[in-house]
This record gives structure tokens, C-alpha cells and sequence, in this order.
């Protein structure tokens, strides 16, 4: 299971594993008192990207399909995460504000339909040389 969740509201028992998938630490949290199990500013939108988007819901679908393109590059920066999402709870925190466009929210569509693809046969099976 996949969630999203602020990085600003209080811990859950029901959280599991969280990681915060932010470039920039979040204002205003101490490293000492954040509870999380990583921080992953590999798996967060490059820098660039990040600039380009600056929070614009306008610009979101852009940067949805952007942020996808930079994942499916680096699969070894989010494969890990999806262990964890098979076998119980993976939290992915974030800072912005908006609470649903966001790239937490397009990572955890990406993870989920990586899990989708991963529970799926690898290959299809021929029948072309079988007849009735």
C-alpha cells in the first residue's frame, strides 16, 4: 500500500515505512525530530523541473509527464520502495501545500502502476503453432 501524507502532520502507526521524497529539506522541521525511515532527494524531481513547475496547477500535467520520464530513467532509485509497498505500508512525505499536485502523488502512481506491471505474467503465452 502507497500513501501520501505532508510532511508537517503527526506520524501514524498506520504510516510504516516513511520517506521523504522532497529535493529540499522541509522549512520549519528539525532533522532531529522528523520521523522517517529515509530521505530520498535522488527520487525527487530534478531541480530543473522542479523550478519549471514552481507549484502551478497549470503547469502540473507538464510536469506529471516530465517527472514520469525522469523516473522511468532511474529505476534504481525507486525499485526499493517497491519491496516495501508489497509487503506493507509505504508512506511518501512531502512539503507542498497542495495536497494533490504534488510529485509524491505522481510518484505514488508511478510506484502503484510499477506494482500493477510487476504482479502481471512477464510474457504472454503463443498458441500460434496450436490448432484445434
Amino acid at each position: 500500500m502507497i500513501q501520501c501524507k505532508r510532511v508537517y502532520q503527526a506520524p501514524s502507526a498506520t504510516d510504516g515505512q516513511r520517506i521523504l521524497v522532497d529535493r529540499l529539506w522541509p522549512r520549519g522541521c528539525s532533522k532531529a525530530t522528523l520521523v522517517l525511515h529515509a530521505w530520498l532527494k535522488e527520487l525527487a524531481p530534478s531541480s530543473e523541473l522542479r523550478k519549471q513547475f514552481d507549484h502551478a496547477p497549470t503547469l502540473f500535467a507538464e510536469f506529471r509527464q516530465q517527472y514520469r520520464r525522469e523516473l522511468a530513467a532511474h529505476p534504481e532509485y525507486w525499485q526499493g520502495l517497491l519491496d516495501i509497498a508489497d509487503t506493507g505500508t509505504l508512506t511518501l512525505l512531502y512539503a507542498a501545500r497542495d495536497t494533490q499536485l504534488n510529485n509524491a502523488q505522481v510518484l505514488a502512481e508511478f510506484l502503484e502502476e510499477e506494482l500493477d506491471r510487476r504482479a502481471e505474467p512477464s510474457s504472454t503465452v503463443c498458441y500460434a503453432d496450436r490448432h484445434e
